[in-house]
C-alpha cells in the first residue's frame, strides 16, 4: 500500500514542481525587458518572413501560457503577454512557437507523425478513462488492461512530443542569434525560459510512466 501511496504522490508532485517552476521562470523573465524592445509578435514577424513564412499569421488568443502553433491554419496563437510584451519571456515564447513553423514548413518527421496520430491519441485517452471505471467497477481485468495499453500508446505519444518541442527551441535559439533579435543578456533569460517550458514535457512523461506502473501493480497484485 504504501509502493502505491508514494507512486501516487509522485505523479502528483512531478507535473506540479514542473509548472510552479515553468510560472516562477515566467514570472522572473516577463519582468524583464529586451534591450531592442521588440515585442513577441515583432520577433515571431521577423523570424517567420526571414524563412520565407508569410502565409503563416499572427493572432492573439486568451490565457497565460496559451500560445501555440495551429498548423491547420497556418497561424501562431500568442497570449496578450507574449503578443504584445516586449520581455525576454516573450521573446522565448513567440520565438519557439515560430520553431514549430518552421518545423511544419521543413516537414520535421516528428511533428508529422505527432500531428498524424493526435486525433487517435485524443479519442483513445477518454476511451482508457471509461475502459478503467468499468473495468475496476465491475472486476473485468481485461478491460484494466486494455485501458493500460492504450494509455502506453499516450505515453508514445507524449515521448514523440519531446523532440518536437526541444527542437523548436533548438531552432529558436538558432534564428534569435542568426537574427541578431536579442543581446548576450537577453539570450540568456531566453535558454532558461525554454529550459523551464521543457521540462514541463519531461514531467508530463514520467507521471504517465508512473501511473501505468502504477495500474500493472494494482492489477497484478490483485491477481
Amino acid at each position: 500500500m504504501n509502493d502505491y501511496l508514494l507512486l501516487f504522490l509522485l505523479i502528483m508532485i512531478i507535473p506540479i514542481s514542473a509548472q510552479i517552476y515553468v510560472s516562477a521562470t515566467y514570472g522572473k523573465y516577463r519582468k524583464i525587458p529586451n534591450k531592442f524592445k521588440l515585442t513577441g509578435y515583432d520577433v515571431a514577424r521577423k523570424i517567420l518572413d526571414k524563412n520565407g513564412l508569410n502565409n503563416v499569421y499572427i493572432v492573439k488568443t486568451g490565457g497565460r501560457l496559451s500560445d501555440h502553433y495551429d498548423s491547420s491554419r497556418k497561424t501562431i496563437r500568442l497570449s496578450n503577454e507574449i503578443y504584445d510584451g516586449d520581455s525576454m519571456a516573450a521573446i522565448a515564447v513567440a520565438a519557439h512557437e515560430v520553431g514549430h513553423a518552421i518545423q511544419d514548413k521543413d516537414g520535421y518527421a516528428f511533428m508529422r507523425i505527432r500531428q498524424a496520430i493526435a486525433p487517435t491519441v485524443s479519442i483513445g485517452e477518454k476511451f482508457s478513462i471509461i475502459l478503467l471505471l468499468v473495468g475496476f467497477f465491475l472486476q473485468i481485468v481485461n478491460l484494466i488492461w486494455l485501458a493500460i495499453i492504450i494509455m502506453v500508446a499516450g505515453l508514445a505519444f507524449q515521448i514523440i512530443t519531446l523532440p518536437v518541442e526541444f527542437d523548436a527551441s533548438k531552432r529558436a535559439k538558432a534564428e534569435i542569434d542568426k537574427h541578431n533579435l536579442a543581446d548576450q543578456k537577453s539570450m540568456d533569460g531566453i535558454r532558461a525560459m525554454l529550459k523551464a517550458a521543457a521540462m514541463t514535457y519531461v514531467a508530463a512523461v514520467l507521471a504517465s510512466i508512473l501511473q501505468i506502473l502504477r495500474l500493472v501493480l494494482i492489477i497484478t497484485d490483485r491477481r
